[in-house]
């Protein structure tokens, strides 16, 4: 029999993985969702506050068990942060991230040292710079056919240039029902819109989104160019559009409850 023993690396020594994680619902979530998905650990006491909103004020916690879990992150892996959240958006985040983050559904990849990777911001340019007037023109057509709906687009500067990334719709009545049926409508209402964007949509947020935006891409991007090979990567995410780069790591997972855990569920239920 070998020596297991030398299978093993004292702690000085030891390769911490990388943990590329979702944020939103992942990590933590609203009092809202807390209440929803009765999340244990979540006594008054026990939160720890995440994120606030745009006036400062405290919106998602972490539990006691997620609080415990994201230290341990922190302390033992490498935590890469990939989020649909944008450049103003994460930094009402309130956690002590030091690595590389994917931002905006992957249009935007942050170095640790807060810059615009510029090898990937000038893809992203390349790309979107030849969609900005359909992107504006699907907008145009949100707000005439449907103009109850919230439609916000998401920009950033890439090589100095302010361009639309995409579409985000919310349902001012949360009617999550009438955001999927959208999704599957739109690509019937706007011609060639399949040829250019993709759908997404998590409960009360529906995102029109080009194809070279994805998550997946921008991880991939960086597994090859930027991260070492020999260092293991594992992650989690609570959506189904997390599970393409969820996919290019080595080990993945989610949380017990979310759009991806609720679609496994039911697969596992209908079986």
């Amino acid at each position: 029999m070998p020596d297991t023993a030398l299978f093993f690396t004292p702690d000085a020594t030891i390769i911490k993985p990388y943990a590329l994680m979702d944020l939103d619902d992942t990590l933590f979530q609203t009092m809202r969702k807390i209440d929803a998905w009765d999340i244990p650990t979540t006594a008054a006491d026990d939160l720890v506050c995440a994120s606030v909103n745009r006036d400062g004020e405290p919106l998602s916690f972490m539990s006691a068990r997620q609080a415990a879990f994201f230290n341990w992150l922190l302390h033992s892996t490498d935590l890469i942060v990939v989020t649909a959240r944008d450049t103003d958006e994460i930094q009402r985040v309130r956690l002590p991230f030091s690595s590389w983050q994917v931002l905006t559904h992957g249009a935007v990849i942050m170095t640790p040292d807060r810059q615009m990777l510029p090898t990937w911001a000038a893809q992203m340019h390349q790309t979107l710079i030849a969609l900005q007037h359909k992107i504006r023109a699907i907008q145009a057509h949100l707000q005439h056919a449907q103009p109850t709906l919230r439609v916000r687009l998401h920009s950033d500067r890439f090589c100095d240039e302010h361009l639309v990334i995409y579409i985000s719709i919310k349902h001012p009545d949360k009617d999550h029902d009438a955001l999927k049926t959208l999704a599957q409508t739109l690509p019937q209402q706007i011609d060639n819109f399949a040829q250019d964007f993709y759908v997404h949509v998590n409960a009360n947020n529906l995102a029109i989104l080009p194809h070279a935006v994805h998550k997946k891409h921008a991880v991939q991007f960086l597994l090859d160019q930027h991260l070492e090979p020999r260092r293991p990567s594992f992650g989690f995410g609570d959506s189904l559009a997390d599970v393409p780069f969820l996919q290019c790591l080595d080990w993945y997972g989610t949380p017990s409850r979310g759009q991806l855990h609720e679609h496994l569920h039911t697969s596992l239920t209908d079986e």
